[in-house]
C-alpha cells in the first residue's frame, strides 16, 4: 500500500497538519501543536551553561542572537556563503547560520563576545585593530573567528594560507592585504 504525506502550517489555528493519502484519498489527518515541536537544546556557550526550549528548526544563529543576545555573530546571507555567522564549537569554526542549534547539542561554543579574557582583548582581536583589519566590521567577527581556527591548526601560515583558509569569508571593503597582516601579527602573539 502506498502512501503520500502532505504536510502544511495552517497559520490560522497554528498547528501542522500532516495528511496522509492513499490514491488521493484522505486516509487521516494529524493534528501536532507547534509547542510539541519544541526542542530542549542544552549548551555551553562562552563558558556558562544555558537551556532554552526552542523551535526544532532553530538556527545556530538564530538562537545565538535572538535567544541569548549574542548579536556579534552577524547574519549575511542565511547561505554559509559570506563567514560573517562564524563561530566555534567544540574548538572547530563553524558556520552557524546553517547548522540547527538541536545539532550541537551539548556542544561548547564560542563566540566573538566569548573571547575577551577579563575585559582584555583577544590577542587576534587586537591585531585586526592595529593593523586597520577592518572597516565596516560586519564581516569581523566571522573573519577572527576563522582565523583563530586557523592559527590552531598552523601557527605560522603564510600569505597564501591565510588567504586560502579565509577563502569561505567575504569582506567587502578592505582588499584583504590588512586581514592578512592582521592575521601574521596575530600568529606571533598566539
Amino acid at each position: 500500500m502506498l502512501f503520500y504525506i502532505i504536510i502544511f502550517k495552517s497559520s490560522s489555528v497554528g498547528r501542522i497538519i500532516f495528511t496522509c493519502y492513499n490514491f488521493n484519498k484522505i486516509i487521516r489527518y494529524y493534528y501536532i501543536k507547534e509547542a510539541d515541536l519544541m526542542t530542549k537544546i542544552t549548551l555551553e556557550v562562552n563558558g556558562k551553561k544555558v537551556a532554552r526550549d526552542v523551535p526544532d528548526n532553530t538556527l545556530l544563529s538564530t538562537f545565538l542572537r535572538e535567544h541569548l543576545n549574542l548579536t556579534g555573530t552577524h547574519v549575511g546571507c542565511d547561505t554559509s556563503q559570506c563567514g560573517a555567522c562564524v563561530v566555534h564549537v567544540d574548538g572547530q569554526s563553524l558556520k552557524s547560520c546553517t547548522t540547527l542549534a538541536a545539532d550541537i547539542a551539548d556542544s561548547k561554543v564560542t563566540t566573538i563576545e566569548g573571547l575577551a579574557n577579563n575585559g582584555k582583548m583577544h590577542p587576534m582581536q587586537e591585531a585586526f585593530k592595529k593593523m586597520h583589519g577592518l572597516q565596516c566590521g560586519f564581516c569581523t567577527p566571522g573573519m577572527v573567528m576563522s582565523a583563530i581556527d586557523l592559527l590552531k591548526k598552523n601557527k605560522d601560515p603564510s600569505d597564501k594560507e591565510i588567504r586560502d583558509w579565509l577563502e569561505g569569508n567575504i569582506c567587502r571593503c578592505t582588499g584583504y592585504q590588512n586581514i592578512v597582516a592582521a592575521v601574521k601579527e596575530a600568529s606571533s602573539k598566539m
